[in-house]
């Protein structure tokens, strides 16, 4: 047997050829390399944990990322619509009144339409008018988004300020009567003027002054005429001497008396008597006179208590109906302004209730024979700029009024279409 020496295992790393050529390597770099094809190589659980934190904060950067992105493109959108919104051209609604908004060849014009023009030049704001019938149209238009505002004659009230925002004031005015004037005047009828006469207070205060001179010298001429055996009392008793003395003086009073008393005593009352009928007449007839004439002229209706009863045509909306109807009157409401006053001159209203400088502007222009106000204005108001709830330009808008107001371009509206104040 041939002697052969034994191979022993190496003992360090370096007794081994393959260990030699890799001395500083890790140890599990080795056994991942020599682990043998299709068995799973034995990762340490420190590279592990390492990958899953990479592999999970992949999907947390792209999310923000795209949070990131999303608010970017919202917050550049918002602003390019503010932008848009502030050069945008404002709709406008309003309704023909005149001389708060008139239309002539297609323009409009008026107060209300020169002073917001005014007021769109400080906004830099270009403005698209929206016409429509009445005032409840203009209110549903602001609502509904169809208008971004409305002007025109429009009153602030308590239940239109629980839905919209208003501007401060544009103008105070409030309500007027108006009716049919002299060159319409209601066709003279006498049996209706004779009883209207009749039963004037005038008529009676004047029956009632007569009955009072009557009594008094009636009484003097029966004390004394009847003493005298031919005096023009025929009987001493009272009843009915009386009444003779009562129509003798009803005649002197009326300067028809055709008998003559005896007593020197009832001859002086009697010259004073007729004096005093001559007097009398004289005034009766001038008070009578002046009185027809005035009636004729002003008519039965001069102030809102002649209102009572009485058929009043205003528009459709107006605050006015509301006032009507608290006054007993009965209302006829009209969808334009012209309809109105066409109703008015056709007899079918005895009268019209209607804003103030609408009606002033009608009487001297338009209607300046053919109707005219009577009365004081009443049921005062302010005229306003009427916004949805929250309207951003409300402010603005009530600045640009206030700098007109400063700047005394309002005065100059105000006197161009309503003279001096």
């Amino acid at each position: 047997m041939e002697n052969r020496k034994p191979i022993s295992s190496p003992t360090s790393p370096t007794d081994h050829p393959t260990v030699n050529r890799m001395v500083g390597v890790p140890i599990h770099v080795i056994q991942k390399r020599s682990a043998p094809t299709g068995q799973p190589s034995m990762a340490p659980p420190h590279q592990a944990t390492g990958s899953r934190a990479r592999t999970a904060r992949l999907p947390w950067a792209l999310a923000v990322r795209i949070v990131y992105w999303l608010v970017l493109t919202m917050f550049i959108s918002v602003a390019w619509s503010a932008a848009q919104a502030e050069t945008a051209k404002l709709r406008v609604a309003t309704r023909i009144v005149p001389p708060m908004v008139v239309e002539k060849n297609g323009v409009l014009g008026g107060f209300s339409i020169e002073l917001w023009n005014s007021i769109g030049k400080r906004l830099n704001r270009e403005t698209e008018y929206v016409v429509l019938p009445d005032v409840s149209e203009l209110l549903d238009a602001v609502a509904s988004g169809r208008a971004d505002l409305a002007i025109a004659a429009i009153s602030v009230t308590s239940e239109r300020e629980d839905r919209f925002d208003f501007s401060q004031p544009i103008m105070n005015s409030g309500l007027q009567i108006l009716v049919r004037g002299t060159a319409v005047n209601v066709e003279a009828n006498p049996l209706r003027e004779l009883m209207q006469l009749f039963f004037s207070r005038t008529l009676l205060v004047w029956l009632g002054i007569a009955l009072l001179l009557i009594l008094v010298p009636a009484h003097l001429m029966f004390l004394v005429e009847r003493t005298h055996h031919s005096g023009i009392i025929p009987t001493k008793q009272y009843f009915p001497g009386i009444f003779h003395a009562m129509f003798w003086a009803a005649g002197t009073l009326a300067t028809q008396a055709d008998q003559m008393p005896r007593h020197w005593m009832a001859r002086i009352v009697a010259v004073l008597w007729m004096f005093t009928g001559v007097v009398f007449v004289a005034f009766y007839t001038a008070q009578l006179t002046a009185s027809l004439t005035v009636q004729q002229i002003k008519g039965p209706i001069n102030n809102q208590q002649d209102l009572v009863g009485k058929t009043v045509g205003t528009t459709r909306g107006s605050t006015a109906t509301a006032y009507l109807n608290e006054l007993k009157a009965q209302v006829r409401e009209f969808e334009k302004v012209d309809d109105l006053y066409k109703a008015l001159l056709d007899r079918q209203v005895d009268a019209v209730v209607f804003d103030a400088p609408a009606l002033l502007y009608y009487t001297t222009h338009d209607g300046s024979r053919l109707a005219r106000t009577v009365g004081d204005v009443f049921h005062r108001e302010d005229y306003g700029i009427v916004f949805p709830t929250g309207s951003p330009l409300r402010k603005q808008v009530n600045e640009a009024l206030l700098g007109l107001r400063e700047n005394d371009t309002y005065q100059r509206i105000y006197e161009e279409w309503f003279g001096k104040r």
